[in-house]
């Protein structure tokens, strides 16, 4: 094991981020940052700086071949006593399970964007039968648009199978505790340090879309427009958000594994053990929410508004989860 991953380890066993670290050491975040990806090494006096922050020695920390010096980790004290052995990741495994996740994101962004889409072709149809703009009955017009919108989503749904198949084999990064070979940490730390700028710039255009996406409809109501331009503005509202939910999906898919593979943010090892125990919660959720939004929007014909309900029982998992967590305490 190489001075970088072991840096990286002993900051993961402690519990502390990059930033963390950086302040004990009173340098800035992307020296760590080098450190950890290998392509700068710490002076002898932030090597000595480093075995006394970890309780560890300097041998340990320089010399390759030693392995087996390990501390206490503080962040780990009260794990199950029960944990299994850290699965062992290769750096060919890492490599073409990152090549595989920058192959299928995109796909699965798209069918994620498909089905939020999936309704523009009904509204639309009914809206200009309605107005008579175009020569079709409101029966042909929604019997065209539901067509349409099934076709949308069992297109959808074919490519959440096909590339949820490929990706099913490597389930164990965010379920399992792991251990990268040598050198693997390294190269993907290298990886998502390089990936952060199209991520944030992805997250941010993201969110920009979906503020902007109420505009349209603002500004009808705002000028006392006609119902058929409301109903344009709402079509445009559905794909700035399916081209948020897009960047949404396609960068944090690429970000994740990496969290993944470096057991970070929403993968460290904490996380893993308390997410298996919310496993069985989050599929009768889920599967529910899906019930409710296609209940809700066939009854309601209200497309436009039902995803909504997606957004909301993203908020409401996040509360579940944790009042599930203190009824297990």
């Amino acid at each position: 094991m190489i001075l970088a991953e072991k840096i990286i380890k002993l900051r993961k066993q402690n519990g502390w981020s990059q930033e963390e670290l950086a302040e004990r050491l009173s340098v800035s975040r992307q020296s760590v940052s080098k450190w950890e990806s290998a392509s700068s090494i710490p002076d002898l006096n932030k090597i000595i700086k480093l075995s006394e922050i970890f309780s560890v020695s300097t041998d340990y920390l320089l010399r390759d071949e030693i392995e087996e010096e390990l501390p206490v980790a503080v962040g780990f004290a009260d794990r199950d006593e029960n944990i299994e052995m850290a699965r062992p990741v290769s750096i060919e495994d890492a490599d073409t399970y990152m090549n595989l996740i920058e192959h299928t994101a995109g796909k699965i962004g798209l069918g994620v964007a498909l089905c939020i889409m999936s309704p523009i072709v009904l509204i639309l149809l009914a809206a200009l039968s309605e107005y008579q703009i175009i020569q079709i009955t409101e029966g042909m017009a929604a019997g065209v648009g539901v067509t349409i919108l099934l076709l949308l989503i069992a297109a959808a749904v074919t490519i959440f199978i096909m590339n949820g198949m490929q990706l099913d084999k490597y389930e164990y990064l965010e379920k399992e505790t792991i251990s990268l070979d040598y050198g693997v940490a390294g190269v993907v730390e290298v990886k998502k340090n390089e990936f952060e700028p199209t991520f944030k710039k992805c997250i941010a255009s993201g969110v920009a879309l979906c503020i902007i996406s109420a505009v349209p409809i603002m500004m009808v109501a705002a000028f006392d427009l006609q119902e058929l331009m409301m109903i344009y503005g709402v079509c445009a509202l559905l794909a700035m958000v399916a081209f948020a939910v897009y960047l949404f999906v396609w960068s944090g898919m690429i970000w994740g594994s990496y969290q993944k593979l470096l057991e970070e943010g929403d993968y460290t090892r904490e996380k893993k053990l308390e997410n298996k125990k919310n496993d069985n919660l989050s599929k009768v959720y889920w599967c529910t929410v899906t019930a409710i939004y296609l209940g809700v929007s066939f009854i309601t014909s209200n497309w436009h508004i039902t995803w909504v309900i997606w957004l909301c029982a993203g908020v409401m998992f996040a509360a579940v989860c944790g009042v599930a967590a203190m009824l297990r305490k």
